[in-house]
Parts: C-alpha cells; structure tokens; sequence
C-alpha cells in the first residue's frame, strides 16, 4: 500500500488545519493517523473502518477533530478544529489490512506514510 499525507502547515492556536492521505495498493480495513511531537513516543489520533461507520479519537481531540473518508475510499481526512500549541507534531496516516473490532495502536496498522508537519503558535 502507497500512502501519501498532505496538508500540514503552521497555523496560529485557534485555527483550523486539513490533513489528507491518499492511498492505493490494496484493500483496507481501516486507516488512522498518529502524531510525534517533539521528544514524545508516536501517538494515536483517530482512526476510521472501512465502511465509515466506526470512528475513534484520542480523548486529547475528541471534539475539535473529525475523521473522514472519500467516496471512492482512497482518500482519508483528518480535520482539525481548535488547534492548540499540543497539537504540533508530524502527523501520519496508516492503514490496516486486518479486521478488527477497534483500531487504536501502532500495533494495528500496517502501512505507513511519510508524515506531514502541523505547528500551532500560541
């Protein structure tokens, strides 16, 4: 699978942000993203299921973001509300070519972007 994560920026607290992974290569169970900030372990940020109906979010942006997935299914979304400083990191999207009940680790997922950079001044 080839995943290509776009969309990162700087933008002042507050602000608004669009993150979208591409990808291609075979089916998915699910997709996810996780951020790395500076000097901290990977961390799960949301994840979707294949049909869209099953979503997940890291209690830190329950609320101010929201995952979403084409039509088509090859493009998945991570809009991100209320940005604040914590929320700087590199972002990466992820895939899964196993079923699950929840996807939630690094342990679920199989596939990798690059990551794409998001800096939020105070």
């Amino acid at each position: 699978v080839q995943l290509q994560a776009s969309g990162g920026g700087s933008v002042q607290a507050g602000g608004s942000l669009r993150l979208s992974c591409a990808f291609s290569g075979r089916t998915t169970t699910a997709m996810g993203w996780f951020r790395r900030a500076p000097g901290r372990e990977r961390e799960f940020v949301s994840s979707i299921n294949w049909r869209g109906d099953r979503r997940k979010y890291a209690d830190s942006v329950k609320g101010r973001f929201i995952i979403s997935r084409s039509v088509d299914k090859e493009t998945m979304f991570l809009q991100m509300n209320s940005l604040k400083p914590e929320d700087t990191a590199v972002y990466y999207c992820a895939t899964s070519s196993v079923a699950r009940r929840e996807y939630y680790s690094e342990a679920h997922f199989d596939s990798w972007g690059q990551g794409t950079q998001v800096t939020v001044s105070s």
